[in-house]
């Protein structure tokens, strides 16, 4: 059941600069990009615009199976840099999901209506409670969500914890990793850049045959105050989970990523909760969404297949921030 927000929300603009130098020509370059965000009852595309530089001889638009907006382009010509920029407003609307946390069903219900079983309904969400190429199945993955995950406990409050735990337990450090390193290495050594720890947080929740997306998409550069106060329990799970007391969020300036986890209520249908586990927040309005996918690779900002070039520099600049 969808719940129109009352507020008119908050009006952020991105602007996202991607710039390749190269030491020889490309004589030839297709690319895709995952750069339009995405448009729903919590965030409406108000404009959009792209450029590439040079001038792509062939450019469209489509969508992906997920819905994304999928756009490609075919650069012809001998060029030794590539500019590509984007700027997006958009207008993000609150969510009442915090409220809704302790509703949700029991994590083992959840599991069990995603599991295949001959005759069952079908359950669209089952495709991202399995394995995928940058979120493979590890035992550890198993154990370390074992914590988070206890009987009888609702799954958003169980997504949530282990959220919290991700934040504390591993180290945010810069450059560390590449999409390359292998998750069991982030895992031993307990530390990353956001996409290490959201394929690591969908890890453990599909390793207890959970339903769990990666979403890539942009951070407000500068937060707003924050609430410090405190609950109890399972109160302090929400509020601590939509507390953005850091004076600057861990990730801006660059393409972010976080979580979306499937949770079934107990009447109703459900919806995905959003969590970023590098903040230790519930996105709502300082979080801009380009797309949804199994991992990174669904729904990697830019890439492409170039003829020439040789050895290349990439330079990606980030600005998000409120407007009026």
């Amino acid at each position: 059941m969808n719940r129109l927000p009352s507020t008119p929300g908050v009006a952020l603009q991105v602007e996202h600069v991607t710039r390749y130098h190269y030491a020889a020509p490309v004589d030839l370059a297709q690319h895709e990009a995952f750069l339009r965000p995405i448009e729903d009852e919590f965030q409406h595309v108000e404009g959009f615009e792209m450029g590439v530089e040079p001038e792509p001889l062939h450019h469209s638009t489509g969508r992906d199976r997920y819905g994304n907006t999928r756009i490609f382009f075919t650069v012809t010509g001998a060029h030794r840099r590539l500019d590509v920029w984007a700027r997006s407003r958009v207008r993000a609307l609150p969510r009442d999901h915090e409220a809704r946390l302790p509703d949700t069903q029991p994590w083992e219900e959840v599991a069990a209506r995603l599991r295949y079983a001959a005759r069952a309904p079908y359950e669209p969400a089952s495709e991202f409670a399995v394995a995928s190429p940058y979120v493979p199945r590890l035992p550890e993955l198993f154990e370390f969500a074992n914590e988070s995950l206890q009987p009888g406990r609702p799954i958003g409050l169980c997504a949530v914890d282990l959220m919290h735990r991700i934040h504390s337990g591993f180290r945010y450090q810069s450059a560390s990793t590449t999409i390359d390193t292998p998750l069991s290495t982030v895992l031993e050594e307990r530390r990353g850049v956001c996409q290490d720890f959201a394929h690591l947080m969908i890890g453990a929740l599909r390793m207890h045959g959970l339903a769990a997306r990666y979403v890539s998409g942009y951070l407000l550069t500068t937060p707003p105050g924050a609430d410090d106060e405190q609950a109890d329990g399972e109160e302090a799970l929400v509020a601590a989970a939509a507390s953005v007391g850091a004076p600057r969020f861990i990730g801006a300036d660059a393409s972010h990523a976080w979580v979306s986890v499937w949770c079934p209520e107990a009447e109703g249908d459900g919806f995905w909760l959003e969590l970023d586990p590098t903040n230790d927040m519930l996105p709502a309005t300082d979080h801009v969404r380009l797309a949804y996918g199994r991992d990174f690779g669904d729904v990697t900002p830019l890439r492409g297949v170039i003829r020439g070039g040789g050895d290349h520099a990439l330079e990606v600049g980030v600005k998000t921030e409120r407007v009026v």
